[in-house]
């Protein structure tokens, strides 16, 4: 099928083509002018309009935008814990609810109680209502199975879950997530080298805080991705400064995640590293959490991004136009910055950038109208602006009262 986006007001392109990412002083250089956006056969066939198109979308006002990619999610998840959030908002730490049983525990004990037909029917939903706020392409994380067979279990939820959603599906072994009740620490990372050697999945992640993992597991962890060939990413320096950074990059992990607890020493070989930063305001702002050095890690030259961490307890978040309206804010970042580390920066992290992430002819068409310009995303803060989604270059979701755009 030809498409045509025609008429916007603004397109979002990058400074020049064929970069994997964009640290800060490119993701700047994004350029927001005039044009329209040709598809063909499920690509990006030109910057321009295509006259003979099946299907043309009136984009007079609008910005057309790469489709988002939402890099850390824990898709799939039984239920929610919304006891929990009360619980924290009148000034339970997390930690202690943790420890008392609360927390990855309570959501395993969910995921176990739940059918793999419930498990999906919740996952099917949050990931529609992730496409109809222009994410077009996430990631999910085992980590709540808490045993060998349950890890197994979400392994084999998440693959399932990717062939029932329209977005493009990342698998993330976050087997290090929690110690199971009544097991040693290195005898279940013993059990994680054994999965990581047994199971499908696209990386290995691991969470490293008081209540759960050590930097000596992080190193461990780095190892074995190193012998399975997959990405390590990790979950660091969120409710404490542990240091972990150093330990991440030495490992060559391609994201570390959180940041809230950074070390400012650490700040600079982060930022000098081809590891992303990658920034989650939601769980920052629904934790009372630290603010990550956002502005600092852009000025410096990091990789930025941006995702949900969309999670049954420190992050119910599924908009990623929410979470460009936290940063922008609690970060001081420009539009553009926030843009970039929803998209390429974002793409990278998953190792997508090549076919995602950016309007470039030959990249996969996953795009996003949205109606207003741009720098409405964050300040139009809690709505959601996206108009029109494309994914693979099928028109697959228009806003109702922009139904009138499409003919």
């Amino acid at each position: 099928m030809r498409l045509s986006l025609r008429g916007a007001a603004q397109v979002l392109t990058p400074p020049e083509p064929g970069l994997p990412y964009l640290r800060g002083d490119r993701a700047r250089e994004l350029r927001l002018e005039p044009g329209s956006v040709a598809v063909a056969g499920g690509r990006i066939a030109a910057l321009d309009d295509d006259a003979g198109a099946d299907v043309v979308v009136d984009a007079a006002g609008c910005a057309v935008v790469a489709g988002f990619v939402d890099c850390h999610t824990h898709l799939p998840f039984a239920g929610w814990r919304a006891g929990e959030y009360e619980q924290k908002v009148t000034g339970v730490p997390y930690e202690e609810i943790a420890r008392s049983g609360g927390g990855i525990a309570a959501s395993a004990r969910a995921l176990a109680q739940a059918d793999d037909d419930a498990v999906l029917a919740q996952a099917e939903t949050l990931a529609r209502e992730m496409l109809v706020h222009g994410t077009t392409t996430l990631e999910a994380k085992t980590g709540y199975g808490l045993s060998v067979e349950g890890e197994l279990r979400s392994v084999d939820l998440a693959r399932r879950l990717a062939d029932r959603v329209a977005q493009p599906l990342t698998v993330t072994g976050l087997f290090a997530h929690s110690v199971p009740p009544g097991v040693e620490r290195q005898a279940w990372m013993d059990e994680v080298d054994g999965l990581a050697a047994s199971c499908d999945v696209d990386a290995l992640d691991i969470y490293v805080e008081s209540v759960a993992f050590a930097n000596a597991d992080l190193a461990r962890l780095g190892e074995i991705a190193a012998r399975e060939g997959v990405p390590l990413r990790a979950h660091v320096e969120q409710f404490n400064t542990n240091r972990s950074v150093p330990v991440a990059l030495e490992a060559g992990a391609r994201s570390v995640d959180h940041l809230a607890c950074l070390h400012p020493d650490d700040l600079a070989p982060l930022a000098r590293s081809e590891c992303a930063a990658v920034l989650l305001p939601g769980a920052e702002v629904l934790g009372a959490e630290e603010v990550a050095p956002g502005r600092a890690l852009a000025d410096a030259g990091a990789i930025c991004v941006l995702a949900t961490d969309c999670n049954p307890g420190t992050s119910p978040v599924q908009s990623l136009p929410l979470v460009i309206g936290m940063a922008v804010r609690r970060y001081g970042w420009s539009v553009r910055e926030a843009l970039a580390a929803v998209t390429l920066n974002a793409a990278w992290v998953l190792g997508r950038s090549d076919d995602t992430g950016s309007i470039e002819p030959g990249k996969r068409a996953d795009l996003l109208v949205l109606d207003g310009p741009a720098e409405h995303v964050p300040y139009r803060f809690g709505r959601n602006p996206v108009a029109a989604v494309v994914a693979a270059g099928e028109l697959v979701w228009v806003r109702p009262d922009q139904a009138w755009r499409v003919r």
